[in-house]
């Protein structure tokens, strides 16, 4: 193949998968199955380590490389990132369009209003076309520089597409990065099966995603992009949008997201109309919206009317009310994990909120608890918005009694007292305070609990209360001794007859046959989640062959990063663990792998599923692992990216939004045929 010829193919095969990234990550309706899309990068790849000179800055295989970075540095905006004035009252929101109004007497003025994505603002700017760096907004004049993490989400293009519209030759954007609920939900979930502390909210946890210094890690996190307005442009020409509307969709003909849904308004009734039609609709939505952006539809007319000195007088924030509620914070303990974390909870007298009756709630950390200054017997505001964990959003100082002191976090661990120490990662400091000893009983009760819980072993009967008893009585310090119980000892138990006990001693013998990815799992190792064991699953085909392997062998493999490989090699080294392993083995259980695929792949690998309603033969976890074993994966959301809808007795509204989306629905027979026909 001649230079030009490489050349040639990498420019075809570069401008190929954008199309696809659009496809699926912008528009939600992908042009190729998952297998071909691997294909094409695959092919890609290949060409790049090949022909390396033909590699350009806006190839799809450049969004994610190089080493950890040091710390971010400070770029200044083009023009300023402002804030905008806000407001939680129709009427402040009516006398704002008078204002305007008043600014430009002999104007009709149009409004547009957009759902106000909670997420990160940042800008991107292109030169030439290209991304060249991504910023967040920081004080408004100057922010930091998060190129590197920005070039790994798959909805900012590295590359504008020209081919409908022209391109200025500068052009900045000025957009949301954010999670969706699903996504987020996902997140926290595998952080929890990894043994770390949950995100409180989307907001945080993108926050806390693009300030991460490893853009490998980035990668990994359910990022998406709002794009909504503009910063610097140069040579954009005659024909740029001079109208919001116009504006959202150029935003999207050059390849970006635009709001999910866009109202027009031209007199302050029908404004009103339209909040409240957002507030109604706001849970449907895919992500966090905690109100509305109003903005004067010409642009310009909001060049003639300016900006203070804090926020633009051409457009303001109205905010729904939050989902909140007061109540009196009783009492402060600290939960022991199975990994040794200390975790504050907040005690509380009942309250309603958002449907639901609250009597905890989550403090984080000790550095939280600090920054909002929470104590024992303090009036508090707790929020809990959808399936997010309720939290103490302030405390009501003016109700503070006067004896009020302030909360010390324990130095060592209230179950064990040992020392609480603080893990280094990446040389940081961590927030969380750990308990060092293996050996406390709440750690042990912790593994044990998750050892057998359903999304583990799936160990019946062993359950918190019968788990806790084992362990008073030091009958069990690790999961294999579990599996030499006595039907004695286990009756000797309180509340423990002959059926309980039968039924627990076979739910441990039937767990001897589990999957690999099980016990991986169950094994609680850090940062190991269901997810992650199950990719590690479908590599190894025993336990032995993943011991076996090493830190850079566990890099190369799909979504097992560094941190990952190395929390995997840390946790086999070490000799109790080997001899927890040689006991497992020898107490008869298989540790191999259902899931493990040598060099073929499944024709539905990559597929994506949504279950709704009951199946006749299958239980939910049945069919999950169903699809999981062919590569397949289960989300809990219906889109235009699902493949398809498993769907039994008495489905409810999946069944209806995969009808209205034209997504695929099969039944239990029309699942079992696909499986065969495919296999």
């Amino acid at each position: 193949m001649t230079e030009g010829e490489t050349q040639s193919k990498h420019r075809e095969l570069v401008n190929i998968i954008r199309r696809h990234d659009y496809a699926y990550y912008v528009q939600a309706v992908p042009a190729v199955s998952d297998h071909e899309y691997d294909r094409l990068y695959k092919e890609l790849i290949d060409l790049e380590r090949r022909f390396p000179a033909c590699i350009t800055p806006d190839s799809p295989t450049q969004r994610v490389g190089g080493l950890p970075l040091e710390g971010f540095k400070t770029v200044a905006h083009t023009l300023p990132m402002m804030s905008l004035d806000n407001t939680y009252s129709q009427d402040e929101l009516i006398a704002f369009i008078h204002r305007v109004q008043k600014l430009l007497p002999e104007e009709e003025l149009v409004w547009t209003v957009e759902p106000k994505v909670d997420g990160v603002a940042v800008s991107l700017r292109y030169e030439e076309g290209e991304l060249v760096h991504g910023a967040t907004r920081g004080d408004g004049a100057t922010g930091d520089d998060i190129t590197s993490n920005l070039r790994t989400l798959r909805s900012i293009p590295l590359q504008l597409d020209s081919s409908s519209v022209p391109i200025p030759r500068v052009i900045e954007v000025r957009g949301e990065v954010f999670m969706t609920r699903a996504g987020f939900l996902r997140l926290n979930n595998r952080r929890l099966d990894e043994g770390e502390e949950p995100f409180a909210n989307p907001r945080n946890a993108t926050a806390g995603s693009l300030k991460m210094l490893d853009p490998k890690i980035v990668a990994q996190r359910p990022l998406d992009i709002v794009i909504y307005g503009l910063g610097q442009i140069e040579a954009a020409g005659n024909s740029f949008p001079n109208k919001q509307i116009e504006l959202l969709a150029y935003f999207q003909n050059i390849g970006f997201q635009g709001p999910a849904k866009v109202w027009t308004c031209h007199h302050a009734k029908s404004l009103g109309d339209v909040l409240n039609e957002l507030d109604a609709l706001r849970h449907d939505l895919d992500y966090e919206t905690d109100g509305a952006v109003i903005k004067l539809d010409d642009i310009r007319l909001r060049e003639r009317i300016g900006a203070t000195a804090k926020a633009p007088r051409w457009a303001i924030a109205y905010k729904f009310a939050a989902e909140q509620a007061e109540t009196r914070l009783k009492k402060i303990f600290i939960q022991v994990g199975r990994t040794g974390a200390l975790t504050p909870v907040a005690e509380l007298e009942p309250v309603l909120v958002s449907g639901s009756t609250v009597s905890r709630a989550t403090l984080h950390n000790e550095d939280e608890i600090k920054r909002k200054d929470i104590r024992e017997g303090d009036a508090v505001v707790i929020e809990k918005a959808g399936e997010i964990i309720p939290a103490v959003v302030r405390v009501i100082l003016e109700k503070r009694s006067r004896n009020s002191t302030a909360f010390v976090f324990p130095s060592v661990c209230p179950e064990c007292e040992s020392v609480a120490v603080k893990q280094e990662s990446s040389g940081v400091m961590g927030v969380v305070w750990r308990c060092p000893n293996t050996s406390c009983p709440a750690q042990i009760r912790g593994r044990l609990e998750h050892w057998c819980s359903r999304k583990a072993m799936d160990v019946e009967g062993g359950g918190s209360a019968l788990i806790e008893q084992l362990v008073a009585k030091a009958l069990v310090e690790d999961v294999a001794d579990l599996y030499s119980l006595s039907r004695a000892q286990i009756v000797s138990l309180e509340r423990m007859a002959d059926k309980s006990a039968e039924n627990f001693l076979e739910g441990v013998q039937e767990s001897k046959s589990r999957d690999l990815w099980r016990v991986l799992f169950g094994l609680g190792i850090l940062h190991v989640g269901a997810g992650v064991a199950k990719k590690l699953a479908r590599h190894f085909e025993t336990i032995r062959d993943l011991m076996r392997s090493n830190v850079d062998a566990l890099i190369a493999l799909d979504e097992v990063g560094e941190t990952i490989a190395h929390s995997l090699v840390t946790w086999f080294s070490k000799e109790r663990n080997q001899m927890l392993i040689d006991r497992l083995e020898a107490l008869g259980l298989s540790m191999k792998s259902s899931l493990y695929v040598e060099d073929s792949e499944h024709p539905l690998s990559g597929s994506s599923w949504v279950l709704t309603g009951t199946l006749p033969n299958f239980s939910r976890q049945q069919a999950t692992e169903k699809i999981e074993a062919i590569g397949g994966k289960v989300t809990g959301s219906v889109s235009k990216k699902t493949s398809f809808v498993l769907a039994g007795e008495s489905a409810g509204s999946k069944l209806q939004k995969a009808q209205k989306l034209g997504v695929q629905i099969v039944d239990e027979a029309g699942f079992t045929a696909l499986l065969d026909q495919n296999a």
